[in-house]
């Protein structure tokens, strides 16, 4: 006979695009698994959806997570994706009150918060995991085990780059919510925490010395085009030259029929090819899908996606305005890290936001081979070399995947479980294993500032 499972209970803590779009897509699509049964959101049409999606009642909706804990623990879990810097308090009353707690990275702003988070986890005796989601996706899991087997020897150095796409660096970096580091995170943090973990994780061991250097290079009013408006749609004189003209990334989707040209399935491609060529199409079933997609980031600029309110949001919305010139625009647009871990393995770390094309590449050399990959968006690529043998295999091949290579739901169904069995030694990505990619990440935001190399003991 079938066992039957109650879903772990979830309140959600924010309710935008990763609480709303990804964590709550996995509740629609495992309701066996995942229950959400109430929602804090202050923007009224976030959290009415939400209550509508998980039927959610009325008396379990809320503008802040202080009135939500009012009710004390309604359920087994806390699920936590406020802002950054909207981290910490909610999290250490969440685990307080006897939630397990799954937080977004990063998991706070500061050292301090930081350490504070793994401290009040481990005097409450409840889990905190951290959605340091690339550890769950095959790829990098992948890499970890071929490490883990011998593969190439001793890792001697990893070099891993971060291509953070034009348009996304644009999307989230100027236009968006983390375009300052001051009411967000430094970019090195908020970006590449995911990678400066992964590194962690590979090498087995704490970095000891980091130094870094980056700027904010290319995007400000001196690089603006000449008679450039404040919005794109203010009659813009170079909307065909510039790679930022807003109604191309959020109307005309370019940027992401460009990915499904090159990544997707066989008739992804070949519609995504022809309306590029003939944009007229969109027009027509079944190309006006392309038109009619509303996924990221498309419902980040605006809760009504349809053609209409994109154009409306872009007129006079954050998202809609010329990328030089964002006043309080200030996170670094390159920076390279360079690390020197406990155990002599020695690692760089480059992180820019003018690729071509969205995603990751990394190559690990090792006392006996070598591993190269690319992490994209449009696909995926593992290869290993053999040097004594001089062979060469191909270990992974996809096609185009979801923004984390499958991590999300991966790093769902292994809170759930952890959460089912109260194993807290089965959390891979814990708060105090992540703390150690935070401390990376501050290190490197101190050096590139203050021009010194940071011993990492001093920030433990």
């Amino acid at each position: 006979m079938r066992r039957v499972t109650k879903p772990v209970t979830a309140v959600l803590i924010g309710a935008g695009d990763r609480g709303l779009h990804v964590y709550g897509k996995y509740a629609q699509k495992f309701p066996d698994e995942l229950k959400i049964v109430a929602v804090a959101e202050p923007i009224a049409i976030r959290r009415e959806k939400c209550r509508k999606w998980h039927r959610i009642t009325e008396s379990h909706a809320f503008a802040s997570w202080e009135d939500l804990f009012q009710l004390g623990k309604i359920a087994d879990v806390a699920i936590i994706t406020t802002p950054d810097q909207l981290h910490m308090q909610p999290t250490v009353q969440a685990l307080e009150l006897g939630y397990d707690v799954l937080l977004e990275k990063p998991m706070a702003t500061t050292i301090e918060d930081c350490k504070t988070l793994v401290q009040k986890a481990e005097e409450t005796e409840k889990i905190l995991q951290i959605c340091h989601v690339l550890r769950y996706t095959q790829f990098y899991s992948t890499i970890y085990s071929l490490i883990r087997k011998g593969k190439i020897g001793d890792i001697v150095n990893i070099s891993m780059r971060e291509n953070v796409s034009y348009y996304h660096y644009a999307h989230s970096y100027i236009r968006g919510n983390w375009h300052n580091r001051e009411t967000s995170s430094p970019m090195i943090l908020a970006k590449c925490c995911h990678d400066l973990d992964l590194l962690y994780w590979f090498v087995g061991a704490k970095a000891e010395k980091i130094s870094s250097f980056g700027a904010l290079t290319f995007f400000g009013p001196e690089n603006a085009p000449e008679d450039a408006p404040e919005y794109c749609l203010d009659g813009c004189p170079h909307e065909k030259t510039c790679l930022f003209y807003a109604p191309r990334i959020y109307v005309d989707i370019v940027p992401l029929l460009r990915i499904a040209q090159k990544g997707g399935s066989f008739m992804e491609r070949i519609i995504s090819s022809l309306v590029l060529k003939y944009p007229a199409l969109k027009k027509i079933p079944p190309f006006s899908k392309a038109k009619a997609y509303s996924g990221w980031p498309i419902h980040v600029i605006t809760e009504d996606t349809s053609i209409e309110g994109r154009i409306k949001a872009l007129k006079t919305g954050p998202y809609g305005k010329c990328v030089y010139k964002v006043e309080d625009h200030n996170v670094v647009d390159h920076q390279t890290v360079n690390i020197f871990f406990e155990n002599e393995v020695t690692a760089t770390l480059t992180m820019h936001g003018h690729s071509h094309e969205e995603g990751r590449s990394i190559r690990i050399d090792g006392t006996k081979g070598t591993i190269t990959g690319r992490f994209l968006a449009s696909g995926t690529k593992l290869v290993l070399y053999e040097s004594l043998s001089g062979k060469k295999e191909v270990v992974l091949k996809t096609n185009m995947l979801d923004a984390h290579g499958g991590g999300d739901f991966a790093l769902m169904k292994a809170f759930i479980k952890n959460v089912r069995e109260q194993s807290k030694n089965g959390t891979m990505t814990s708060a105090k294993e992540a703390l150690e990619s935070h401390l990376m990440a501050f290190a490197a935001d101190i050096s590139r500032l203050e021009e010194k190399t940071v011993n990492l003991n001093e920030l433990r």
